[in-house]
């Protein structure tokens, strides 16, 4: 099923005050961009290694707080309810789990990316480009989610169709990203982050006191219209929403945060392991802020497009006058439109989302294209590629994914917190199982590895072939049944796109270990690696524990 473009409730206009907004803050990111410009790999791809923990706290949060968190996940309560609370435990309780196995372990280890760690932990060439090719589809995948973002509110800032505005939103995100590198756009989450938790929270807080929804908490407050909402808010598992889906979303989710790329790079970019952890608490305490007050926007919401279109809450979800789902995707917006507050304040709300998909596309990009130039072009066909060859196919790379995002975001196959979800799916099966058996199991070796990334690979694609691309290709909807039908329906209830890494992830890890099992252990030198990872011994900044190992005459360190 594809759906609309269009967000039909939304005031589709433009206007100056908050177009000139808008305008401001992509000139901020563009001059930002030209400041912070770089010229060799460490700015490019890991900032210097300088970042300090509250810093790069809010550049998580930026990174982490895309339009699948400021629309999509607004929009996902307003239109399933329940169900969306599945996205807000997921994508949470993921930083704990990074918090405890994986922050400190990953800056210690040391490396550029998240196809670097699995080449040089598993010393393959093959597992390296299967990293790296799974990274350019999570950056794809995830970034169709954030064009769709920056389309839809830019249609209510500038008054154009969504399509011209994708183009152009994407267009100024490329330019900026290309001349910046990550340190510049790790100095650009920064400033994004605080534009766009004050415009969220600013939204929130003038619709429920202008409504008389709430007054100091409307995170807490909000419970109360539950009585007027749909069933959907206040009873779960409804309809195709069962029990099994709620659960396989959220653990596709936590172990998906795990995961991701352009999550784990955050770590590389900063000072000390010690830096590593803080960052991690900071970013979670900015998360969220968010997270905490998304719920009570969707119930203002929704409520309000019950009482504009004077229709019965149930009515929201069924019916001719139900929400669509581009509607349910800028609930955020029409909540402060249909609230009457001043044209400027909801300009303000417009521009706090495009800063989000902004922020998050520019950390995707950053991964994708330190994976083609430093882990493919680099590691794998011209090992003598020099920094400025690097540099030029990283920039390169991110110019032609941003052309692909673009020309897909004019017709997307989901909202776009679900089209996110599937990338989350895709991290959780096969980069997960990578890193943490890879930190923390020091017998993992290369076999195993690529027997578990191929199973993966397997498992998220032929998921995504038997739910999703039915609604693309005629003969497979024909296979189908029709539009919106699975090839194999009991596959798609079990392992469903969205929740694939319920079954997906264990799979892996069992392949994984089972292969490890009855092959030869990886080199002592690997081992020591792993162990040099939860030593207590502190490392110097540009220090890795390939460097430590190296130096250290042989010695092997004590565990944490």
């Amino acid at each position: 099923m594809t759906f609309p473009l269009q967000a039909d409730a939304l005031d589709i206009s433009f206007k100056l005050v908050p177009a000139i907004m808008v305008f401001l803050m992509m000139a901020s990111f563009l001059a930002i961009g030209y400041v912070f410009k770089v010229a060799d790999t460490d700015g490019m791809w890991v900032a210097g290694r300088g970042i300090g923990n509250i810093e790069n706290g809010m550049a998580i949060g930026a990174n982490w707080m895309s339009a699948a968190s400021y629309l999509g996940l607004a929009g996902l309560v307003a239109l399933s309810g329940f169900y969306g609370l599945a996205f807000i435990v997921g994508w949470t309780t993921g930083y704990f789990v990074l918090l405890i196995f994986l922050a400190a372990q990953m800056r210690r280890f040391g490396k550029y990316t998240a196809p670097d760690f699995v080449g040089d932990r598993f010393n393959s060439p093959a597992a390296r480009a299967l990293a790296a090719f799974t990274t350019l589809l999570i950056a794809y995948v995830y970034s169709v989610g954030q064009a769709r973002g920056m389309g839809l509110v830019g249609q209510y800032v500038f008054g154009l169709d969504i399509i011209p505005m994708i183009i152009v939103m994407m267009t100024i995100t490329v330019g900026y990203l290309a001349l910046s590198g990550m340190l510049g756009a790790t100095k650009n989450m920064a400033v994004q982050y605080v534009i766009l938790i004050v415009a969220f929270l600013a939204g929130v807080y003038a619709v429920g006191w202008t409504q008389g929804y709430s007054t100091a908490l409307p995170p807490l407050e909000y419970g109360a219209l539950f009585d007027e909402l749909s069933r959907q808010f206040s009873e779960p598992f409804l309809g195709d929403n069962t029990f099994y889906l709620w659960v396989a979303t959220a653990f596709s989710l936590i172990v998906g945060t795990c995961g991701l790329p352009h999550v784990l790079v955050r770590f590389y970019t900063v000072q000390n392991e010690r830096t590593a952890r803080w960052s991690t608490v900071w970013g979670l305490f900015f998360i969220c802020l968010l997270y905490w007050a998304a719920p009570a926007m969707a119930a203002f919401g929704v409520d309000l497009y019950s009482q504009v279109n004077s229709i019965a809450p149930e009515a929201v979800f069924s019916g001719d006058q139900a929400m669509s789902g581009a509607e349910g995707d800028v609930i955020v917006v029409l909540a402060a439109q249909f609230a009457d507050l001043p044209t400027w304040f909801v300009g303000l709300v417009a521009a706090g989302a495009m800063a989000a998909a902004i922020a998050t596309t520019a950390g995707l990009f950053i991964t994708a294209s330190s994976a083609v130039a430093h882990d493919i072009y680099t590691e794998l066909i011209n090992p003598d590629a020099t920094q400025r060859e690097q540099v030029l196919i990283g920039r390169a790379t991110i110019v032609v994914i941003g052309a692909l995002v673009t020309v897909t975001a004019f017709n997307p196959p989901a909202l776009i917190g679900e089209l996110v979800a599937y990338a989350f799916s895709l991290a959780g099966i096969v980069l997960f199982p990578m890193f943490f058996l890879g930190l923390w199991w020091e017998n993992t070796n290369k076999p195993g590895a690529l027997a578990g990334m191929s199973v993966g690979l397997f498992i998220w694609i032929t998921s995504i072939i038997n739910s999703v691309l039915p609604s693309y290709i005629g003969f497979l909807a024909e296979t189908a049944g029709g539009e919106g039908a699975a090839l194999v329906p009991i596959y798609a209830q079990y392992v469903p796109p969205i929740g694939a890494a319920l079954v997906g992830t264990p799979a892996v890890f069992i392949v994984t270990i089972v292969v490890s099992m009855v092959t030869d252990e990886p080199p002592m030198e690997t081992k020591r690696l792993v162990r040099q990872c939860h030593s207590p011994e502190p490392m110097g900044q540009q220090q890795t524990a390939q460097d430590v190992v190296g130096t250290d005459g042989g010695e092997t360190p004590a565990d944490d």
